[in-house]
């Protein structure tokens, strides 16, 4: 039988929640799969949208679901996913049809929920069409469930709906490092987009985010050591700082002797004060 996971999420409703608000939550039924689908829906008639603040962004909220997070969800997203978490029990064809009502009647902010269950509910390949409709979605709210601080794309993802993913969500000027698996994911088909993306980004005399580049630091070849010259040219720190970290990974002679030649932060890197990680996401 799959794991419900809706235990971990317990606690963290009863940390934020009213008296009123958690005693309604402990009133729906959990085995009754038509209640826990009614009280997905009406929510936030009993609930507000206090936001969920905690100290865990380096933490994994369940265990052995590393890059779940839900901070900074509101309490109304939070009790969503929990319900749907009880869901799991049923065989797979009631889940499925369940799930998949849910889907199809959804208002915006039950379509977050439903992007933002994923990592939590079995069959992952069932809502691997879903989940990779919504990257090309137009509602920002709904992108940001399925890219943002949610590792299904990481682990269900081919390749292709992987790099879209990553394309939009720089195309979209959103932080790509709240992207799980970012660094892990990268790719040779991915780095040739992103080459293109920024010849026409600097043609169009626009910046690239500066952690950008670390996506193409295994696949730049001396042909595009001119772009990396560039960078050390930028009047913006943090791509001179992309720049120096290149020519420190790469294991090219070119790069590696181009680094030396800009050497301010080179003897940093070397120390550990900079990685793409602290770079963040610059523009």
């Amino acid at each position: 039988m799959p794991t419900s996971y809706s235990s971990y999420f317990y606690p963290l409703l009863k940390k934020h929640t009213t008296e009123s608000e958690i005693k309604w939550l402990d009133s729906i039924p959990k085995d009754n799969p038509n209640a826990l689908m009614t009280a997905f829906v009406k929510a936030p008639r009993f609930l507000s949208k206090t936001i969920i603040q905690e100290d865990v962004e380096d933490q994994n909220l369940i265990p052995n679901l590393p890059g779940f997070q839900v901070n900074h969800w509101n309490l109304v997203r939070l009790s969503r996913v929990w319900f749907l978490g009880f869901l799991v029990t049923l065989s797979k064809d009631e889940l499925i049809e369940k799930i998949e009502t849910l889907f199809d009647t959804a208002e915006l902010n039950e379509l977050v929920a439903l992007f933002s269950s994923l990592p939590i509910l079995p069959y992952p390949q069932v809502w691997l069409p879903r989940a990779t409709d919504a990257v090309r979605s137009n509602m920002g709210f709904v992108f940001d469930a399925i890219a943002l601080h949610n590792p299904f794309p990481y682990q269900e993802f081919p390749e292709l709906a992987w790099n879209q993913l990553v394309l939009k969500t720089i195309f979209n000027e959103k932080p790509i490092q709240m992207i799980y698996g970012l660094s892990e994911r990268k790719n040779q088909n991915l780095s040739i987009s992103l080459i293109s993306f920024v010849k026409e980004r600097w043609s169009a005399g626009r910046e690239v985010p500066a952690n950008v580049w670390q996506l193409l630091v295994p696949y730049l070849s001396e042909g595009e050591l001119y772009l990396v010259e560039t960078l050390f040219k930028s009047r913006r720190e943090e791509d001179v700082l992309a720049a120096s970290l290149i020519c420190s990974q790469s294991e090219l002679n070119s790069y590696q002797l181009l680094g030396t030649k800009h050497p301010k932060f080179l003897e940093e890197i070397k120390n550990g004060k900079w990685d793409w990680s602290k770079l963040g996401n610059n523009h």
